[in-house]
């Protein structure tokens, strides 16, 4: 990977995370102050909702150390390792967490009338996606193991060859 694309997806990482910091110190308050103006009907799902959105911005933030530690290694030229799988396994745990955050969203607002059940329903939709997206990861995960086990046979075999020469 070149130094131009490491330094792109640095920024962008850096720009991500300064979003999610702005978001979870000043849009969550000010979206708080909001939901106590509402009905009687849907005011007691304001902490829940709360709740769930700083969960979720906190799994994207995980995703996005893990992703910054893991170009890290693609710039040294150790991703094919066996410490790179640690933060694979982070971004599937926080991947999966989120998704998790997403259907309980939606069992948050299935009850009652407040919420119309096509909304649930895309909702669950949406937790359904998310929940792909790590089983897309664990499938990048077997690949990365893979090649890791290739690359450790590759320098056995080479260790042998130098003996043998």
């Amino acid at each position: 990977m070149g130094k131009l694309t490491v330094l792109a997806l640095r920024a962008v990482i850096v720009a991500l995370l300064a979003g999610s910091v702005f978001v979870q110190a000043v849009m969550v308050p000010l979206l708080a102050i909001d939901m106590k103006e509402l009905d009687a009907d849907v005011a007691h799902l304001r902490t829940p909702v709360l709740v769930i959105m700083v969960l979720g911005i906190v799994t994207v933030e995980v995703v996005l150390v893990c992703v910054w530690r893991l170009v890290t290694m693609v710039r040294r030229g150790t991703l094919f390792s066996y410490a790179a799988f640690q933060y694979v396994d982070i971004v599937i745990g926080a991947v999966v967490a989120a998704a998790l955050l997403v259907f309980t969203f939606g069992a948050v607002l299935a009850p009652g009338e407040a919420v119309a059940p096509g909304i649930v329903l895309l909702v669950g939709g949406a937790g359904l996606a998310v929940l792909g997206v790590a089983l897309v990861v664990l499938v990048m995960r077997m690949l990365l193991a893979q090649a890791v086990a290739r690359d450790v046979e590759a320098a056995r075999m080479k260790a042998e060859l130098d003996e043998v020469i």
